[in-house]
Protein backbone atom coordinates (compact mmCIF):
# COMPACT_ATOMS: atom_id res chain seq x y z
CA UNK A 1 0.00 0.00 0.00
CA UNK A 2 2.96 2.44 0.83
CA UNK A 3 3.94 2.40 -2.99
CA UNK A 4 0.66 3.32 -4.22
CA UNK A 5 0.63 5.98 -2.03
CA UNK A 6 3.96 7.27 -3.16
CA UNK A 7 2.35 6.64 -6.85
CA UNK A 8 -0.80 9.26 -5.30
CA UNK A 9 1.98 11.64 -4.06
CA UNK A 10 4.35 12.03 -7.05
CA UNK A 11 1.23 12.30 -9.27
CA UNK A 12 -0.22 14.98 -6.90
CA UNK A 13 3.28 16.98 -6.47
CA UNK A 14 3.32 17.42 -10.27
CA UNK A 15 0.05 18.43 -10.26
CA UNK A 16 0.35 20.16 -7.42
CA UNK A 17 3.23 22.06 -8.66
CA UNK A 18 1.91 23.25 -11.42
CA UNK A 19 -1.69 23.92 -10.41
CA UNK A 20 0.03 26.35 -7.42
CA UNK A 21 2.32 28.43 -9.87
CA UNK A 22 -0.98 28.72 -12.28
CA UNK A 23 -3.02 29.59 -9.78
CA UNK A 24 -0.23 31.75 -7.64
CA UNK A 25 -0.06 33.47 -11.24
CA UNK A 26 -3.50 33.81 -11.48
CA UNK A 27 -3.65 35.26 -7.96
CA UNK A 28 -1.72 38.21 -9.08
CA UNK A 29 -4.31 39.08 -10.83
CA UNK A 30 -7.03 39.76 -7.55
CA UNK A 31 -4.88 43.00 -6.27
CA UNK A 32 -4.07 43.88 -9.96
CA UNK A 33 -8.06 44.16 -10.27
CA UNK A 34 -8.56 45.33 -6.87
CA UNK A 35 -6.25 47.82 -6.92
CA UNK A 36 -6.95 49.20 -10.61
CA UNK A 37 -10.87 48.43 -11.42
CA UNK A 38 -13.29 50.27 -8.92
CA UNK A 39 -15.44 47.76 -6.45
CA UNK A 40 -18.41 48.03 -8.95
CA UNK A 41 -16.24 47.01 -12.08
CA UNK A 42 -14.70 43.97 -9.45
CA UNK A 43 -18.69 43.12 -9.33
CA UNK A 44 -19.21 42.44 -12.75
CA UNK A 45 -16.42 40.57 -12.98
CA UNK A 46 -17.20 37.85 -10.05
CA UNK A 47 -20.51 37.66 -11.02
CA UNK A 48 -20.21 37.03 -14.78
CA UNK A 49 -17.15 34.67 -13.75
CA UNK A 50 -19.42 32.97 -11.21
CA UNK A 51 -22.02 32.42 -14.04
CA UNK A 52 -18.96 31.12 -16.67
CA UNK A 53 -18.30 28.09 -14.00
CA UNK A 54 -22.17 27.14 -14.14
CA UNK A 55 -22.10 27.29 -17.78
CA UNK A 56 -18.60 25.48 -18.01
CA UNK A 57 -20.59 22.59 -16.79
CA UNK A 58 -23.33 23.07 -19.36
CA UNK A 59 -20.67 22.87 -22.21
CA UNK A 60 -18.52 19.97 -20.68
CA UNK A 61 -21.67 17.76 -19.87
CA UNK A 62 -19.72 15.21 -17.90
CA UNK A 63 -17.25 14.39 -20.72
CA UNK A 64 -14.31 14.45 -18.45
CA UNK A 65 -15.44 12.49 -15.43
CA UNK A 66 -16.72 10.00 -17.85
CA UNK A 67 -14.05 9.93 -20.87
CA UNK A 68 -11.52 8.98 -17.95
CA UNK A 69 -14.06 6.22 -16.87
CA UNK A 70 -14.59 4.89 -20.46
CA UNK A 71 -10.88 5.60 -21.64
CA UNK A 72 -9.35 3.73 -18.93
CA UNK A 73 -12.23 0.99 -19.36
CA UNK A 74 -10.86 0.23 -23.05
CA UNK A 75 -7.41 0.86 -22.06
CA UNK A 76 -7.72 -2.31 -19.71
CA UNK A 77 -9.64 -4.38 -22.35
CA UNK A 78 -7.31 -3.46 -25.10
CA UNK A 79 -9.42 -1.46 -27.03
CA UNK A 80 -8.63 1.55 -29.56
CA UNK A 81 -8.58 5.05 -27.14
CA UNK A 82 -8.02 7.23 -29.98
CA UNK A 83 -12.19 6.11 -31.14
CA UNK A 84 -13.01 7.17 -27.57
CA UNK A 85 -11.09 10.52 -28.10
CA UNK A 86 -11.99 10.99 -31.41
CA UNK A 87 -15.90 10.93 -30.18
CA UNK A 88 -15.74 12.76 -27.48
CA UNK A 89 -14.21 15.60 -29.06
CA UNK A 90 -16.97 15.77 -31.78
CA UNK A 91 -19.47 15.47 -29.64
CA UNK A 92 -18.05 18.74 -27.46
CA UNK A 93 -17.23 20.63 -30.53
CA UNK A 94 -20.52 20.26 -32.07
CA UNK A 95 -21.93 21.04 -28.93
CA UNK A 96 -19.93 23.74 -27.55
CA UNK A 97 -20.00 25.67 -30.92
CA UNK A 98 -24.06 25.78 -31.28
CA UNK A 99 -24.47 27.23 -27.01
CA UNK A 100 -21.75 29.31 -27.96
CA UNK A 101 -23.69 31.36 -30.87
CA UNK A 102 -26.66 30.82 -28.56
CA UNK A 103 -24.96 32.96 -25.59
CA UNK A 104 -23.80 35.75 -28.51
CA UNK A 105 -27.10 36.07 -29.68
CA UNK A 106 -29.01 36.59 -26.50
CA UNK A 107 -26.08 38.44 -24.76
CA UNK A 108 -28.52 41.31 -23.98
CA UNK A 109 -31.28 39.34 -22.20
CA UNK A 110 -28.29 37.04 -20.43
CA UNK A 111 -26.91 40.46 -18.98
CA UNK A 112 -30.43 41.23 -17.54
CA UNK A 113 -31.04 37.68 -16.42
CA UNK A 114 -27.96 37.53 -13.80
CA UNK A 115 -28.56 41.02 -12.30
CA UNK A 116 -26.79 43.10 -14.97
CA UNK A 117 -28.05 45.66 -16.93
CA UNK A 118 -28.24 44.82 -21.25
CA UNK A 119 -25.51 47.68 -22.18
CA UNK A 120 -23.07 45.52 -20.25
CA UNK A 121 -23.85 42.38 -22.86
CA UNK A 122 -20.03 42.72 -24.55
CA UNK A 123 -18.81 40.75 -21.36
CA UNK A 124 -21.41 38.61 -21.93
CA UNK A 125 -20.03 37.98 -25.41
CA UNK A 126 -16.26 37.76 -23.97
CA UNK A 127 -17.52 35.13 -21.40
CA UNK A 128 -18.81 32.94 -24.69
CA UNK A 129 -15.74 32.90 -26.01
CA UNK A 130 -13.88 31.92 -23.17
CA UNK A 131 -16.52 29.11 -22.86
CA UNK A 132 -15.46 27.88 -25.83
CA UNK A 133 -12.03 27.69 -25.41
CA UNK A 134 -12.64 25.93 -22.09
CA UNK A 135 -15.03 23.28 -23.72
CA UNK A 136 -12.31 22.17 -26.61
CA UNK A 137 -9.46 21.85 -23.32
CA UNK A 138 -11.79 19.25 -21.73
CA UNK A 139 -10.75 16.25 -23.52
CA UNK A 140 -7.16 16.85 -24.43
CA UNK A 141 -6.59 17.88 -20.43
CA UNK A 142 -8.29 14.20 -19.34
CA UNK A 143 -6.13 12.35 -21.71
CA UNK A 144 -3.00 13.90 -20.83
CA UNK A 145 -4.27 13.20 -16.78
CA UNK A 146 -5.48 9.45 -17.69
CA UNK A 147 -2.05 8.57 -19.36
CA UNK A 148 -0.45 10.36 -16.21
CA UNK A 149 1.81 13.17 -18.80
CA UNK A 150 1.51 15.69 -15.76
CA UNK A 151 4.75 17.32 -17.27
CA UNK A 152 2.82 17.95 -20.40
CA UNK A 153 -0.67 18.97 -18.69
CA UNK A 154 1.60 21.30 -15.97
CA UNK A 155 3.06 22.97 -19.10
CA UNK A 156 0.06 24.09 -21.05
CA UNK A 157 -2.12 24.88 -17.80
CA UNK A 158 0.98 27.24 -16.46
CA UNK A 159 1.94 28.70 -19.80
CA UNK A 160 -1.60 29.42 -20.59
CA UNK A 161 -2.06 31.16 -16.87
CA UNK A 162 1.37 33.02 -17.77
CA UNK A 163 -0.11 35.10 -21.00
CA UNK A 164 -3.30 35.48 -19.01
CA UNK A 165 -1.20 37.35 -16.77
CA UNK A 166 0.97 39.26 -18.83
CA UNK A 167 -2.29 40.50 -21.77
CA UNK A 168 -4.29 41.80 -18.31
CA UNK A 169 -1.23 43.55 -16.97
CA UNK A 170 -0.51 45.13 -20.72
CA UNK A 171 -4.06 45.76 -21.34
CA UNK A 172 -5.44 47.04 -18.22
CA UNK A 173 -1.84 49.44 -16.93
CA UNK A 174 -0.68 50.67 -20.61
CA UNK A 175 -3.60 50.24 -22.44
CA UNK A 176 -6.41 51.34 -19.33
CA UNK A 177 -8.17 48.96 -21.22
CA UNK A 178 -10.59 48.48 -17.84
CA UNK A 179 -12.81 45.57 -17.50
CA UNK A 180 -12.68 44.55 -20.92
CA UNK A 181 -9.20 43.90 -20.95
CA UNK A 182 -9.57 41.10 -17.75
CA UNK A 183 -11.50 39.11 -20.32
CA UNK A 184 -9.57 39.72 -23.32
CA UNK A 185 -6.86 37.99 -21.39
CA UNK A 186 -8.69 35.05 -20.41
CA UNK A 187 -9.08 34.26 -23.96
CA UNK A 188 -5.70 35.04 -24.78
CA UNK A 189 -4.90 32.53 -22.19
CA UNK A 190 -7.03 29.94 -22.95
CA UNK A 191 -6.21 29.85 -26.70
CA UNK A 192 -2.44 29.45 -25.77
CA UNK A 193 -3.01 26.63 -23.76
CA UNK A 194 -4.96 25.08 -26.29
CA UNK A 195 -2.52 25.28 -28.98
CA UNK A 196 0.36 23.47 -26.69
CA UNK A 197 -2.75 20.72 -26.29
CA UNK A 198 -2.53 19.96 -29.74
CA UNK A 199 0.10 17.30 -30.19
CA UNK A 200 -2.71 15.46 -28.18
CA UNK A 201 -4.95 15.48 -31.36
CA UNK A 202 -2.73 13.40 -32.87
CA UNK A 203 -4.85 10.16 -31.90
CA UNK A 204 -7.64 12.09 -33.74
CA UNK A 205 -9.57 10.10 -36.13
CA UNK A 206 -12.60 10.58 -38.59
CA UNK A 207 -14.82 8.34 -36.42
CA UNK A 208 -17.63 8.39 -34.36
CA UNK A 209 -19.37 6.06 -32.39
CA UNK A 210 -22.77 6.83 -31.09
CA UNK A 211 -22.60 3.85 -28.89
CA UNK A 212 -19.46 5.05 -27.17
CA UNK A 213 -21.17 8.24 -27.10
CA UNK A 214 -24.22 6.83 -25.34
CA UNK A 215 -21.95 5.32 -22.46
CA UNK A 216 -20.02 8.85 -22.05
CA UNK A 217 -23.29 10.31 -21.72
CA UNK A 218 -24.68 7.32 -19.56
CA UNK A 219 -21.95 7.99 -17.03
CA UNK A 220 -21.31 11.96 -17.75
CA UNK A 221 -24.91 13.25 -17.85
CA UNK A 222 -25.29 12.52 -14.35
CA UNK A 223 -22.64 15.15 -13.05
CA UNK A 224 -24.83 18.29 -14.96
CA UNK A 225 -27.28 18.75 -12.50
CA UNK A 226 -24.93 17.48 -9.81
CA UNK A 227 -21.48 19.67 -11.04
CA UNK A 228 -24.44 22.78 -11.30
CA UNK A 229 -26.01 22.21 -7.87
CA UNK A 230 -22.37 21.59 -6.43
CA UNK A 231 -21.07 25.04 -7.64
CA UNK A 232 -24.18 26.63 -6.38
CA UNK A 233 -22.82 25.94 -3.13
CA UNK A 234 -20.15 28.14 -3.92
CA UNK A 235 -21.65 30.52 -6.49
CA UNK A 236 -25.44 31.27 -5.25
CA UNK A 237 -23.71 33.66 -3.25
CA UNK A 238 -22.82 36.31 -6.37
CA UNK A 239 -26.31 35.36 -7.43
CA UNK A 240 -27.93 36.61 -4.56
CA UNK A 241 -26.16 39.46 -3.20
CA UNK A 242 -26.23 41.18 -6.36
CA UNK A 243 -30.17 41.34 -6.14
CA UNK A 244 -29.64 42.89 -2.06
CA UNK A 245 -32.27 45.71 -1.04
CA UNK A 246 -30.20 48.93 -1.30
CA UNK A 247 -32.03 49.82 2.41
CA UNK A 248 -30.21 46.08 3.52
CA UNK A 249 -27.04 47.04 2.18
CA UNK A 250 -26.79 50.96 3.94
CA UNK A 251 -28.47 49.31 7.13
CA UNK A 252 -25.25 46.94 6.89
CA UNK A 253 -22.54 48.94 5.67
CA UNK A 254 -23.61 52.39 5.51
CA UNK A 255 -24.12 54.73 2.23
CA UNK A 256 -22.38 54.88 -1.11
CA UNK A 257 -22.56 51.17 -1.77
CA UNK A 258 -24.23 49.73 -4.75
CA UNK A 259 -25.05 45.84 -5.58
CA UNK A 260 -22.25 45.20 -7.30
CA UNK A 261 -19.56 47.28 -5.08
CA UNK A 262 -20.83 44.11 -2.05
CA UNK A 263 -20.23 41.36 -4.76
CA UNK A 264 -17.16 42.86 -6.12
CA UNK A 265 -16.08 42.83 -2.25
CA UNK A 266 -17.09 39.53 -1.62
CA UNK A 267 -15.94 37.88 -4.57
CA UNK A 268 -12.00 39.01 -3.97
CA UNK A 269 -12.50 38.23 -0.11
CA UNK A 270 -13.41 35.66 -0.91
CA UNK A 271 -11.03 34.33 -3.55
CA UNK A 272 -8.34 33.64 -0.49
CA UNK A 273 -10.09 30.66 -0.07
CA UNK A 274 -7.90 29.57 -3.15
CA UNK A 275 -5.31 28.28 -0.56
CA UNK A 276 -8.29 25.74 0.02
CA UNK A 277 -9.02 25.09 -3.26
CA UNK A 278 -5.60 24.50 -4.56
CA UNK A 279 -4.88 21.93 -2.30
CA UNK A 280 -8.38 20.11 -3.26
CA UNK A 281 -7.97 20.77 -7.29
CA UNK A 282 -4.48 19.46 -6.27
CA UNK A 283 -6.02 16.32 -5.01
CA UNK A 284 -8.61 16.12 -6.86
CA UNK A 285 -6.65 15.66 -10.02
CA UNK A 286 -4.34 13.20 -8.57
CA UNK A 287 -7.24 11.17 -6.68
CA UNK A 288 -9.57 10.48 -9.77
CA UNK A 289 -7.28 8.17 -11.90
CA UNK A 290 -5.73 7.00 -8.95
CA UNK A 291 -8.64 5.52 -7.03
CA UNK A 292 -10.12 4.24 -10.32
CA UNK A 293 -6.79 2.16 -10.83
CA UNK A 294 -6.57 0.82 -7.52
CA UNK A 295 -10.35 -0.07 -7.07
CA UNK A 296 -9.66 -4.13 -7.11
CA UNK A 297 -6.64 -4.00 -5.10
CA UNK A 298 -7.31 -6.14 -2.06
CA UNK A 299 -6.20 -3.34 0.77
CA UNK A 300 -8.16 -0.64 -1.67
CA UNK A 301 -10.70 -0.09 1.08
CA UNK A 302 -7.80 0.89 4.24
CA UNK A 303 -5.61 2.60 1.51
CA UNK A 304 -8.92 4.90 0.58
CA UNK A 305 -9.54 5.34 4.77
CA UNK A 306 -6.46 6.34 5.09
CA UNK A 307 -6.39 9.49 2.00
CA UNK A 308 -9.63 10.63 3.41
CA UNK A 309 -7.97 10.74 6.88
CA UNK A 310 -5.04 12.25 5.69
CA UNK A 311 -6.41 14.89 2.92
CA UNK A 312 -9.23 15.80 5.09
CA UNK A 313 -6.45 16.75 8.39
CA UNK A 314 -4.17 19.18 5.78
CA UNK A 315 -7.41 20.79 4.79
CA UNK A 316 -8.14 21.48 8.45
CA UNK A 317 -4.43 22.86 9.10
CA UNK A 318 -4.83 25.06 6.29
CA UNK A 319 -8.26 26.27 7.07
CA UNK A 320 -7.03 27.29 10.67
CA UNK A 321 -3.71 28.63 9.45
CA UNK A 322 -5.82 30.83 6.67
CA UNK A 323 -8.24 32.30 9.47
CA UNK A 324 -5.22 33.58 11.62
CA UNK A 325 -3.13 34.87 8.94
CA UNK A 326 -4.55 35.96 5.76
CA UNK A 327 -6.48 39.03 7.16
CA UNK A 328 -3.20 40.37 8.77
CA UNK A 329 -1.46 39.28 5.66
CA UNK A 330 -4.31 41.59 3.85
CA UNK A 331 -4.13 44.73 5.87
CA UNK A 332 -0.34 44.83 5.52
CA UNK A 333 0.93 48.02 3.97
CA UNK A 334 4.04 46.51 1.86
CA UNK A 335 6.53 49.09 0.34
CA UNK A 336 4.37 51.78 2.79
CA UNK A 337 1.86 52.08 -0.04
CA UNK A 338 0.65 49.38 -1.42
CA UNK A 339 -2.22 46.59 0.13
CA UNK A 340 -2.96 43.12 -1.53
CA UNK A 341 -6.83 44.41 -0.85
CA UNK A 342 -7.36 48.12 -0.68
CA UNK A 343 -9.07 49.17 2.70
CA UNK A 344 -12.36 49.41 0.77
CA UNK A 345 -12.21 45.86 0.82
CA UNK A 346 -11.82 45.28 4.60
CA UNK A 347 -15.19 45.19 5.45
CA UNK A 348 -15.65 41.81 3.67
CA UNK A 349 -12.78 40.00 5.88
CA UNK A 350 -15.19 38.63 8.49
CA UNK A 351 -16.27 35.96 6.03
CA UNK A 352 -12.89 33.99 5.60
CA UNK A 353 -13.04 31.73 8.90
CA UNK A 354 -16.81 30.51 6.90
CA UNK A 355 -15.05 30.44 4.02
CA UNK A 356 -12.34 28.41 4.86
CA UNK A 357 -14.07 25.75 6.44
CA UNK A 358 -16.46 24.95 3.54
CA UNK A 359 -13.48 23.74 1.67
CA UNK A 360 -12.97 21.20 4.73
CA UNK A 361 -16.04 19.51 3.73
CA UNK A 362 -15.26 19.97 -0.02
CA UNK A 363 -12.66 18.21 0.82
CA UNK A 364 -14.49 15.39 2.18
CA UNK A 365 -16.93 15.03 -0.14
CA UNK A 366 -14.32 14.72 -2.95
CA UNK A 367 -12.85 11.39 -1.35
CA UNK A 368 -16.26 9.86 -1.03
CA UNK A 369 -16.94 10.22 -4.41
CA UNK A 370 -14.29 6.80 -4.76
CA UNK A 371 -17.30 4.99 -4.01
CA UNK A 372 -19.73 6.30 -6.21
CA UNK A 373 -17.97 5.76 -9.20
CA UNK A 374 -15.91 2.76 -9.02
CA UNK A 375 -19.73 1.31 -8.38
CA UNK A 376 -21.59 3.26 -11.07
CA UNK A 377 -24.10 4.68 -8.59
CA UNK A 378 -23.62 8.18 -10.19
CA UNK A 379 -28.01 8.07 -9.87
CA UNK A 380 -27.36 9.35 -6.43
CA UNK A 381 -25.19 12.38 -6.82
CA UNK A 382 -27.88 14.38 -8.54
CA UNK A 383 -29.73 14.12 -4.74
CA UNK A 384 -26.31 14.89 -3.00
CA UNK A 385 -25.52 17.87 -4.69
CA UNK A 386 -29.31 19.49 -5.09
CA UNK A 387 -29.02 19.08 -0.98
CA UNK A 388 -25.74 20.90 -0.64
CA UNK A 389 -27.27 23.35 -3.63
CA UNK A 390 -30.58 23.39 -2.16
CA UNK A 391 -29.57 24.26 1.76
CA UNK A 392 -27.32 26.87 0.53
CA UNK A 393 -30.04 28.62 -1.29
CA UNK A 394 -32.36 29.02 0.98
CA UNK A 395 -30.51 29.87 3.61
CA UNK A 396 -28.73 32.81 1.55
CA UNK A 397 -31.73 34.11 0.94
CA UNK A 398 -32.40 33.38 4.28
CA UNK A 399 -29.81 35.82 6.03
CA UNK A 400 -28.36 37.43 2.86
CA UNK A 401 -30.75 40.38 3.91
CA UNK A 402 -29.78 40.18 7.70
CA UNK A 403 -25.78 39.90 7.37
CA UNK A 404 -25.36 41.00 4.19
CA UNK A 405 -21.45 39.28 2.60
CA UNK A 406 -20.97 37.11 5.85
CA UNK A 407 -24.55 35.42 5.44
CA UNK A 408 -23.50 34.47 2.32
CA UNK A 409 -20.89 32.20 3.54
CA UNK A 410 -22.52 30.77 6.52
CA UNK A 411 -24.65 29.79 3.61
CA UNK A 412 -22.16 27.96 2.00
CA UNK A 413 -20.26 26.55 4.70
CA UNK A 414 -24.07 24.66 5.52
CA UNK A 415 -24.96 23.71 2.22
CA UNK A 416 -21.24 22.04 1.71
CA UNK A 417 -21.85 20.45 4.91
CA UNK A 418 -25.24 18.78 4.09
CA UNK A 419 -23.36 17.98 0.66
CA UNK A 420 -20.79 15.62 2.74
CA UNK A 421 -23.09 14.04 4.89
CA UNK A 422 -25.29 13.30 1.88
CA UNK A 423 -22.17 11.72 0.29
CA UNK A 424 -21.26 9.88 2.93
CA UNK A 425 -24.50 8.17 3.47
CA UNK A 426 -24.73 7.10 0.09
CA UNK A 427 -21.12 6.33 -0.93
CA UNK A 428 -20.97 4.05 2.30
CA UNK A 429 -24.44 2.56 1.45
CA UNK A 430 -22.69 1.17 -2.17
CA UNK A 431 -19.22 0.63 -0.54
CA UNK A 432 -18.72 0.11 2.66
CA UNK A 433 -15.84 1.13 4.84
CA UNK A 434 -14.62 2.59 7.89
CA UNK A 435 -13.51 6.01 7.80
CA UNK A 436 -12.47 7.92 10.80
CA UNK A 437 -15.45 9.84 11.48
CA UNK A 438 -15.45 10.41 15.31
CA UNK A 439 -11.59 11.75 15.17
CA UNK A 440 -12.37 14.27 12.00
CA UNK A 441 -14.82 15.73 13.98
CA UNK A 442 -13.10 16.13 17.38
CA UNK A 443 -10.48 17.76 15.35
CA UNK A 444 -12.76 19.81 13.31
CA UNK A 445 -14.38 21.00 16.56
CA UNK A 446 -10.67 22.09 18.31
CA UNK A 447 -9.90 23.91 15.09
CA UNK A 448 -13.08 25.80 15.23
CA UNK A 449 -12.59 26.60 19.05
CA UNK A 450 -8.85 27.73 18.22
CA UNK A 451 -9.91 30.37 15.58
CA UNK A 452 -12.45 31.56 18.23
CA UNK A 453 -10.14 31.81 21.16
CA UNK A 454 -8.02 35.00 20.08
CA UNK A 455 -11.12 36.88 20.18
CA UNK A 456 -13.19 35.53 23.06
CA UNK A 457 -9.76 35.66 25.08
CA UNK A 458 -9.18 39.27 24.25
CA UNK A 459 -5.62 38.44 23.06
CA UNK A 460 -4.51 39.13 19.61
CA UNK A 461 -1.20 38.96 17.85
CA UNK A 462 0.31 36.62 15.53
CA UNK A 463 2.69 35.40 18.84
CA UNK A 464 -0.85 34.04 20.39
CA UNK A 465 -2.27 32.39 16.92
CA UNK A 466 1.11 30.50 15.91
CA UNK A 467 0.96 29.39 19.37
CA UNK A 468 -2.21 27.85 18.77
CA UNK A 469 -1.52 26.26 15.12
CA UNK A 470 1.45 24.43 17.09
CA UNK A 471 -0.79 22.83 20.04
CA UNK A 472 -3.50 22.11 17.05
CA UNK A 473 -0.39 19.83 15.31
CA UNK A 474 0.35 18.33 18.22
CA UNK A 475 -3.44 17.04 18.60
CA UNK A 476 -3.11 15.89 15.14
CA UNK A 477 -0.03 13.76 15.73
CA UNK A 478 -1.44 12.41 18.90
CA UNK A 479 -4.89 11.70 17.20
CA UNK A 480 -3.78 10.40 14.07
CA UNK A 481 -0.65 8.37 14.73
CA UNK A 482 -1.38 5.47 12.91
CA UNK A 483 -1.69 8.10 9.78
CA UNK A 484 1.30 10.28 10.83
CA UNK A 485 3.94 7.03 10.74
CA UNK A 486 2.06 6.37 7.04
CA UNK A 487 3.31 9.41 5.69
CA UNK A 488 6.44 9.43 7.64
CA UNK A 489 7.32 6.52 6.00
CA UNK A 490 6.28 7.25 2.69
CA UNK A 491 8.70 10.66 3.28
CA UNK A 492 11.16 8.51 4.44
CA UNK A 493 11.43 5.73 1.87
CA UNK A 494 11.27 8.79 -0.98
CA UNK A 495 14.32 10.26 0.85
CA UNK A 496 16.38 7.18 0.91
CA UNK A 497 14.93 5.91 -2.72
CA UNK A 498 16.94 9.82 -3.71
CA UNK A 499 20.11 9.01 -1.72
CA UNK A 500 20.62 5.48 -2.80
CA UNK A 501 20.33 6.69 -6.52
CA UNK A 502 23.13 10.05 -5.96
Amino acid sequence: MLDKLKLLAKDTAIYGSSTILARGLNYVLVPLYANLLNTFDNGVHALIYANIALANVLFAYGMETSYLKVASDDARSGGDSARCFSTAVISLLLTSTAFTACILFFAPGIAELIGLSANQKEFIRYAAIILWFDAMLVIPFADLRLKRKAVQFAIARVFGVVAVVITAFVLIVHFNAGLKGAFIANIVGSSISLLIVLPVFRQFRRFFSSDTLREMLRIGLPYVPTGIAGLLVHLIDRNVLIRMRLEDIERIYGSGYAQSDIVGIYGRVAAFGILLQLFIQVFRFAWQPFFLQHAEDPEAKKLFRYVLSISTVFAMVIALAGTFYVPDLIRYQYFDRLYILPPAYWIGLSILPWIFFSYIFDMISTNLTAGILITGSTRYLPVVTFAGAGVTTVVCLWLVPLMGMEGAAVAILAGTVVMSICMGYFSLKVYPNRYEWRKLLLLFVIGVVCTRLPVTAGIQGIWFETVLTICYLGIILVVFRNEVNYVLKLLGSKVKSKANNE
